[in-house]
């Protein structure tokens, strides 16, 4: 097999999927502490909604109007879920407002793509993305956005942090918890918006849990779990990648199933050992 075939058709997807990747893992970190898994879903599905709203309009995939649609209804859904979170007064649990919302987002994709040329191909291009075709410009771009989403990150990890470990303590404390997850949402939706118009809605998911619970089994730190997470993140990729060429597969799709073989890997291990998972 030739090494320099190899790396003129995977060096980008390669770099997207081991440079854009961590972030999503940090981001699923929180949403595993918070339990409310299938929150990167639902905006990961509105996102595709709004793209979805933008061919409708008469745009293409790749306008800049088009993200920004996209990114607009992804922000209404962040609003609505930091509203819910910080609503201390709630008799139907967040996971159910936020599963009502990714069903409803999927029927409406489907019901607008429906109304679009080729709606059948865009559907199937929003959930599985395209990720063996991205550029050095697709890359160059995200990992300026995501470097300066993780500097926001770090900057106020104890804050997102203390509002997903113990948010009665942070109510108990005074901080404007509604604006603080309004801020961790909106930078969230920006993360998905940008990563699933490359990688599509099932790989934006895998990314961001399946290596979250991979991590939440084996280690208790956030840097423990970060550590774990990207390492899993990373050879899912790896393995996904390779498959995908060898064996002519679609990529996400390849790379979405390796997360899952790891996570099944890591539950026997964690079986063996008797690590009691958190």
């Amino acid at each position: 097999m030739d090494f320099a075939v190899i790396w003129a058709v995977m060096k980008w997807p390669l770099a997207a999927s081991l440079a854009l990747p961590p972030l999503l893992v940090y981001l699923g970190i929180h949403v595993v502490k918070r339990e409310v898994i299938f929150v990167d879903l639902a905006l990961a599905q509105l996102a595709a909604l709004g793209t979805s709203v933008a061919l409708l309009i008469g745009y293409h995939f790749d306008d800049r109007a088009t993200f920004w649609i996209s990114l607009g209804v992804t922000f209404l859904g962040a609003a609505l879920f930091s509203w819910l979170r910080s609503s201390r007064r709630r008799a139907v649990p967040q996971e159910a407002i936020i599963g009502i919302t990714f069903v409803v987002a999927a029927a409406a994709v489907i019901l607008v793509l429906s109304r679009v040329a080729g709606g059948k191909e865009e559907l199937e291009h929003l959930l599985t993305g395209d990720i063996l075709n991205v550029t050095a410009a697709d890359v160059g771009q995200r990992i300026l956005l995501f470097g300066a989403l993780a500097a926001l990150y770090g900057a106020f990890h104890r804050r997102f942090a203390l509002i997903s470990e113990d948010p009665d303590r942070a109510f108990a404390e005074g901080m404007r918890v509604r604006l603080w997850d309004f801020l961790f949402y909106a930078a969230f939706a920006l993360v998905v918006v940008s990563f699933v118009r490359v990688a599509g809605v099932l790989l934006t998911f895998a990314y961001l849990i399946v290596p979250a619970v991979c991590a939440a089994t084996l280690r208790r730190s956030w840097m423990g779990r970060l550590v774990v997470g990207w390492l899993v993140a990373g050879a899912a990729s790896l393995i996904g990648l390779y498959a995908s060429f060898t064996l002519d597969l679609p990529t996400g799709a390849a790379i979405v199933c390796a997360c899952g073989l790891l996570l099944v890997a890591v539950g026997v291990y964690a079986a063996v050992r008797k690590i009691e998972v958190e």
